[in-house]
């Protein structure tokens, strides 16, 4: 069923925890299986919107649904007098109500989503300049605009960076990676945690996100240990009126009149999966919701250099494993190197893991150390010292025939791996041609992630820019428009983060604005109908 503003708090939960709660054990039994077809009748839930990822995209996204609002602050004055002017016409109302199409015009940063760039620079002032400036905005929680919602995720809220490696620092500086409404420096102060640099550790950053849903009143809103198996659209004939006839696979083309017959029109998304409950048991849901929001981030799939042998056991795609590894010991006393592949930062954060376990380091890239498109080359010296040290090593102690074989760390610029012998030697290949066999404990293969978007149809190669391609977030990103987000190949789908382009936690927020913004403009648009008596919601029957 559809909800409608009258609804209360109270009954939109009553219904959630018919799929999800542990109390109404019975309810849960009589949910069908992932493989039916047949549904059963009663209490079919359809949701305005479903959120899949809680991380802080998904996080940000429910704040805004959640009926907060960001209004320019009374004594505020933003250092760039364009975007300033623009914000005292229009003061009254909140940024969520304004064009943001209008605001951002003009801005400049480092994403290509210019609502982004907009949030950003409200949130950040001039943050690229070097520049701490507090954010322009306050926020007022407005009860009138909830829009309905639940956010679907696998672990606690905070998504991956719950599963990152505890040792490193992040990137971006704290101050960047918090969200609105809730300073992080004041956070760590309140918990007593002694942070002693503007980076910190992802752990805290974890921690933050979880507390963050919890005082802002989000949790009703958040389900955990949630899979999600399948997410398709439902099709309705469309001369059928009387007698909805739905199906879940047709292809688009017959989206298109047939000898001037029948034709099909799109209905809700169906959302498909289970929860993982505390004994280990699946427990399988159905959901429907009129608008979905993919959150899902990029870290499901490491990357893979597709080679022979890269399935053996002793070849490892992410650092959790590499630090359980030497957590447990299986590295004490090897003879042989790690072999690291990649020069991305997640590879110079494994280099770094090693060498300050005192294990051996044969370091392989593709690209040159004078490529300006390394990462390195974009971060500060005095600010990212430890990522400096790998790169001058990078520079400095690159194989050559006089290399000492037994050196704590010797780099392969402008290699690539041939192979993964069983033996546990590599075949490396020289730019020239040239090949080397090389000895060692374990490989560690770092050359980025990709988001798994296997619950949609055709994985969502469809809805990238380019199509029929798997969705990346710099080659192929999901095509959006630039201030809704909604997916301009599929209707009621939305994307933000990194499958976007936006990998900084700063920039993502924007998406969670434009999604936020579409949504109460199609709500309020909605509402009238219904009291004009002129339509009502698409739920399913």
């Amino acid at each position: 069923r559809t909800y409608s503003s009258t609804e209360t708090e109270g009954q939109l939960l009553n219904s959630f925890v018919q799929y999800f709660g542990d109390s109404l054990g019975r309810k849960i039994k009589r949910m069908p299986l992932i493989e039916e077809t047949v549904l059963p009748g009663d209490s079919l839930l359809t949701l305005p919107v479903v959120i899949i990822g809680n991380g802080p995209s998904g996080i940000c996204l429910s704040y805004l649904l959640s009926g907060y609002r960001p209004y320019l602050s009374p004594e505020a004055i933003h250092p760039n007098p364009i975007l300033h002017t623009k914000l005292e016409e229009a003061r009254h109302l909140s940024i969520v109500d304004q064009d943001l199409e209008y605001l951002s015009e003009g801005l400049e940063g480092r994403s290509s989503n210019p609502v982004a760039v907009l949030f950003d620079t409200l949130l950040h002032p001039d943050a690229d300049f070097g520049y701490d400036y507090p954010p322009v905005l306050h926020w007022k929680l407005e009860q009138h605009n909830y829009i309905p919602h639940i956010v679907l995720g696998k672990g606690p809220p905070g998504g991956a960076w719950h599963s990152m490696e505890g040792s490193m620092l992040t990137i971006s500086f704290g101050d960047w990676m918090e969200l609105p409404g809730l300073s992080f420096k004041e956070w760590a102060a309140s918990k007593r945690r002694n942070i002693k640099s503007d980076r910190v550790m992802p752990e805290e950053i974890a921690c933050y996100y979880k507390h963050y849903v919890k005082v802002m009143g989000l949790q009703k809103n958040f389900r955990d240990n949630v899979y999600i198996t399948s997410v398709s659209r439902l099709y309705r004939e469309k001369d059928d009126e009387g007698r909805s006839h739905e199906n879940e696979d047709i292809s688009t083309q017959h989206l298109e009149m047939e000898d001037g017959q029948k034709s099909l029109i799109k209905r809700n998304w169906e959302v498909r999966g289970y929860q993982r409950a505390t004994d280990g048991s699946h427990v399988p849901f159905c959901l429907f919701a009129e608008n979905v929001a993919l959150a899902t981030g990029t870290f499901d799939s490491p990357g893979r250099l597709q080679v022979e042998g890269e399935d053996f056991p002793f070849v490892l795609h992410s650092m959790s494993d590499f630090g359980a590894a030497i957590s447990k010991g299986k590295l004490r006393g090897k003879a042989d190197p790690v072999l690291i592949v990649g020069a991305g930062l997640t590879a110079a954060d494994a280099v770094l893991c090693a060498y300050n376990n005192n294990i051996p380091v044969v370091h392989v890239f593709r690209r040159r150390v004078t490529d300006t498109s390394l990462i390195f080359k974009q971060l500060p010296k005095k600010l990212y010292p430890e990522y400096h040290k790998v790169y001058h090593m990078m520079c400095t102690q690159s194989f050559t025939v006089d290399s000492n074989q037994h050196s704590a760390y010797t780099s392969f610029p402008e290699h690539n791996v041939l192979s993964f012998k069983p033996e546990m030697k590599c075949v490396l290949q020289s730019a020239s041609g040239l090949k080397k066999i090389l000895k060692f404990s374990v490989a560690l293969v770092l050359i980025g992630s990709h988001p798994n978007l296997f619950f949609l149809k055709d994985q969502g190669h469809s809805i990238g820019h380019h199509s029929n391609q798997p969705i990346t977030c710099k080659g192929n990103p999901i095509e959006i428009d630039p201030y809704t987000y909604e997916c301009t190949k599929e209707a009621n789908l939305f994307a933000l983060g990194p499958l976007v382009g936006d990998n900084f936690v700063r920039f993502l927020k924007g998406g969670a604005l434009g999604i936020a913004r579409c949504l109460a403009i199609r709500q309020k648009k909605k509402h009238e109908l219904i009291e004009s008596g002129d339509g009502g919601g698409d739920g399913v029957p």
